[in-house]
């Protein structure tokens, strides 16, 4: 049966520029010449403050469920008091401002108006302070931002995070709170600074290479990291975006998020987006985590948005919601322009249901699409703005990005230049000099390949990680990242996620993080609130794994692809070993290096009661 068209929507045409290059390598880019972008995010602000003030752009839900807005006049009166007051207490390029808090309008706020006038803005995942033990990667943090100010939105819940980490000399802002231990200066006392002419010398003072934040890396192989953010990265990403994302000029977008703005992906590339192009900004305070997705489908019940991105583990547990709720799922649909998922690869089978979702309820296809990059890249490298049918496509270079494509132990391995990549690494000169090649293109990692040689211009494949691909003890390359997104398809819905096991050994295994849900679904009769090792015993669970994992060695593609054995685990992700990101972003080698001891068991005893094995 043909399935409905998609809905209307205006993309740039979908071409690309090929040049070979000696060894099989080759560098892609646009046809199109990047247009000129604004020298910095103040500008935008300023932009559409004078045009369109009463528009709202930040929006969050008050304890009394009432929606607490700031429109684009009030944004950038509040940002020139915020700066001044800044300015008073000598922050500036090398004293910046840390920011601790969870998504907020102050906390977006009080980031506009440190980089308004050219102060460098530290978001550090909330995780650092609220989920870990230890505190060691919130230590290490602001140990190499050294603020002048650290801003929280609650005083007495991100204080205890402080004491352990030390609070150095740098002043201790909240917006509600405060603790009775330590002083602190209240976010309204900030508010009412009287903004002076210094505001606006700074503010005139700052430009394209101003660095405008810090994006602390995960940290899973060592201490987190800084980003260099500078303020012609994000314009520029921006810029480019537009370009090929035409349709985002014909109405103002409408986004109901809850990214974290820490990473880019929420920070940078949906934040921006919203202030490129003079967008409201719905602040979801909802996750993808039990308890807290009830939030999100309600705000989507309630505000339709013409945007939506997400990572699969979102998109997996609101899908349910928007099955079994109308209501829910008509407003979701509603005015929706495209369905964006990105940071990791997305299960085949939500796409599908995704895509069923729409077409019950709207009539038509809503675009899936997507995009590739990084934190270093501000972070778009390609797009999607053409139609595809399957997940795993990333697009396409964006105007003003050269992407090189090199040879690497059977993948091509990718490479980026552009004005959207980062200097470097904050005071790390030796990191920043083994980051790029002697051509100076950004060495990010990943691998990709054309999905069609003969048609560049259908895009690219994200191929997985390099560093997590391994050789079997026959030699045979595994290429983990593409087989955990096959098992996880193949095997729905037990399986969560998965880490990719058999470096130097004769077969393939893995460890499974199961799905709460699937697990019920697939054992009904047991309580909703049991324990998972009762379902773990469950001949039915152990069943799905069993014909997931045959599903891909029927199609006999070699030892590569032939996942052998199985375990599911009942310890989620742990932050603070860097198994996993506040974004939902699983690492394997650092779940395989803590979980070394379950590695081992796959591999020990044949009779091994958790062990799932292919027969």
């Amino acid at each position: 049966m043909t399935k409905p068209p998609f809905a209307p929507l205006s993309f740039a045409p979908a071409a690309v520029d090929v040049r070979q290059l000696p060894g099989g390598g080759m560098i892609l880019s646009s046809p199109q010449l990047l247009g000129p972008y604004p020298l910095s995010l103040g500008a935008m602000l300023v932009h559409w403050a004078a045009t369109q003030p009463e528009r709202v752009f930040l929006a969050e839900r008050k304890p009394d469920g009432v929606w607490r807005k700031v429109t684009f006049a009030q944004t950038l009166d509040a940002a020139r008091r915020l700066g001044q007051a800044l300015l008073d207490r000598g922050l500036g390029p090398d004293r910046p401002l840390a920011i601790l808090s969870e998504n907020a309008i102050d906390h977006g706020l009080i980031s506009l108006g440190a980089m308004h006038v050219g102060i460098p803005v530290a978001p550090i995942s909330v995780a650092y302070s609220l989920m870990s033990k230890d505190y060691a990667k919130l230590r290490s943090v602001l140990a190499q931002v050294k603020p002048g100010v650290i801003y929280a939105s609650n005083g007495q819940r991100y204080a205890p995070a402080l004491k352990a980490a030390g609070l150095g000399d740098a002043e201790f802002v909240v917006s509600a709170d405060p603790p009775a231990d330590r002083p602190c200066t209240l976010f309204t006392s900030l508010l009412a600074t009287q903004p002076t002419r210094r505001v606006d010398e700074a503010y005139a003072r700052v430009g394209p290479d101003t660095i405008a934040k810090l994006l602390f890396t995960s940290g899973s192989t060592g201490d987190p990291k800084g980003v260099i953010n500078t303020q012609r990265m994000m314009g520029s990403n921006q810029k480019a975006m537009a370009q090929v994302w035409t349709f985002l000029g014909e109405r103002p977008p409408v986004l109901v998020d809850w990214l974290p703005w820490n990473h880019t992906f929420g920070g940078n590339h949906n934040f921006n987006m919203m202030l490129y192009h003079g967008g409201t900004l719905y602040i979801d305070e909802g996750k993808p985590m039990p308890g807290l997705i009830e939030r999100s489908a309600a705000n989507l019940k309630e505000i339709a948005p013409t945007l939506y991105f997400n990572v699969p583990r979102g998109y997996d547990m609101l899908i349910p919601f928007l099955e079994k709720d109308d209501a829910l799922a008509a407003n979701f649909f509603r005015h929706l322009d495209i369905i964006f998922y990105a940071a990791a690869a997305l299960p085949q089978s939500l796409w599908e249901r995704l895509e069923d979702l729409s077409i019950k309820h709207r009539g038509q296809r809503v675009r899936m699409i997507s995009s590739w990059g990084a934190t270093e890249t501000a972070p778009a490298i390609t797009s999607v703005h053409y139609e595809i049918d399957r997940a795993g496509v990333i697009g396409i270079p964006l105007p003003g990005v050269a992407l090189k494509m090199l040879p690497n132990n059977g993948k091509m391995e990718l490479r980026v230049k552009g004005p959207n990549v980062t200097p470097g690494y904050w005071k790390r000169d030796d990191l920043t000099q083994a980051a790029f090649d002697e051509e100076g293109y950004y060495k990010i990692g990943d691998a990709g390949r054309l999905d069609d040689p003969d048609r560049p211009a259908k895009g690219i494949i994200f191929d997985g990680r390099i560093a997590e691909d391994f050789k079997l003890s026959t030699g045979t390359w595994v290429h983990a990242g593409a087989l955990r997104v096959a098992v996880i398809a193949a095997a729905a819905p037990a399986i969560q996620d998965a880490v990719i096991a058999g470096h130097d050994r004769d077969e393939v295994g893995m460890l499974v993080f199961p799905n709460p849900a699937g697990l019920r679904e697939l054992c009904p009769d047991l309580p909703a609130d049991a324990p998972l090792a009762a379902f773990f015993a469950r001949p039915e669970v152990k069943r799905r794994l069993r014909e997931g994992m045959g599903l891909l060695a029927g199609k006999g593609e070699g030892s590569s692809t032939r996942i052998t054995r199985a375990m599911l685990m009942e310890e989620p992700p742990n932050i603070d070993a860097g198994e996993i990101t506040d974004k939902g972003y699983l690492n394997q080698r650092a779940v395989l290096t803590r979980r070394a001891a379950l590695v081992d068991r796959l591999y020990a005893s044949p009779d091994d009661p958790d062990l799932v094995r292919l027969l």
